[in-house]
């Protein structure tokens, strides 16, 4: 077992001795040399006093600046993309490059607090995943984000059936094996931590959330607010449709049946006649709810349902 990070200079990883860590932290980067440093050791200082054995892998997503000199002065395991592949691609990365049951993300612009992990590996045991919950009494988020940040949770929560703190905190502890599970699904942009985040709750995985603070980043943001933003809601209908699909098609074909209904009444009531309207509402009602069944039954079946 690794004591620590320093007890193993940084080297590649066909180099690193044949044992296994018991958290692994990976730590995405782009152009960060200016605060991956500082990241890094807070990092070490704050794992080495939780009684967990570790490892620091940083995963340099085709940075133009020193990000990886500094993250190996600093001891750190350095993985590198030759060009940038995303965010969501450099942490499947670091996890495919770990050695241990338990992983760690956090990011590379000094934005999460590291005297918040030993909290999240408090629970880490007894959970699928812990997340840093940027809930705490000093969050900055930039207000012309916070809107369209608002919505996407509540919608989630919504199609989730359950109340989603954060939904795509950068701070987390989950299962290697149970992000494995879903590597075939998990994008490789920004939205990677959003989806494991609806995956794990739409099959009843077991999350927990701790309130944490959430300090200005180091450097500039790599977020590009409008398209993300549709990104994210694209993704969220399409990570529902794939593990509950009822909860999309069940409301509208609801809504159109109930049209039929009034629709029928006021045929029979008023026009004593039935309008090709309300035939087409039924036919319209009955089939959206029949493609709602199907795609339902498709995705819990063993062969055509999400990974198990």
């Amino acid at each position: 077992m690794l004591s620590g990070v320093d007890s193993e200079p940084a080297r590649d990883l066909s180099g690193r001795a044949e044992t296994a860590a018991t958290i692994s932290a990976v730590i995405p980067a782009l152009n960060e040399e200016f605060g991956i440093g500082r990241v890094l050791d807070d990092l070490k200082r704050t794992l080495a006093g939780t009684g967990w054995s570790y490892e620091i892998i940083v995963v340099d997503d085709g940075s133009s600046d020193r990000t990886a000199d500094v993250a190996r002065e600093k001891g750190a395991v350095v993985v590198t993309h030759g060009s940038n592949r995303g965010y969501g691609a450099a942490l499947k990365s670091g996890i495919k490059a770990s050695r241990s049951e338990y992983i760690l993300i956090i990011d590379a612009d000094g934005t999460y607090p590291s005297d918040a992990v030993p909290h999240l590996l408090e629970a880490a045991p007894h959970k699928d995943m812990v997340v840093g919950a940027r809930t705490g009494k000093d969050v900055n988020v930039p207000l012309v984000r916070r809107p369209a940040k608002w919505v996407l949770k509540k919608l989630a929560g919504l199609l989730a059936e359950r109340e989603i703190p954060d939904l795509n905190s950068g701070l987390r502890v989950f299962r290697k094996d149970r992000a494995v599970r879903y590597f075939s699904i998990l994008p490789s942009g920004f939205s990677f931590t959003t989806t494991i985040t609806l995956a794990l709750l739409c099959n009843d995985g077991l999350v927990e959330y701790i309130p944490i603070n959430y300090a200005k980043r180091t450097g500039r943001s790599k977020i590009r607010p409008i398209r993300d933003t549709w990104n994210f809601l694209m993704l969220i209908f399409r990570a529902i449709l794939y593990f509950n699909p009822l909860k999309v098609f069940l409301p509208p074909s609801m809504l159109i049946l109930a049209g039929f209904a009034a629709s029928l009444v006021y045929d029979i009531a008023v026009l004593d006649d039935l309008t090709e309207k309300t035939l087409i509402l039924l036919f319209a009602g009955i089939q959206l709810l029949a493609v709602g069944i199907i795609a339902d039954m498709i995705s819990k079946s063993p062969r055509g349902g999400p990974p198990a």
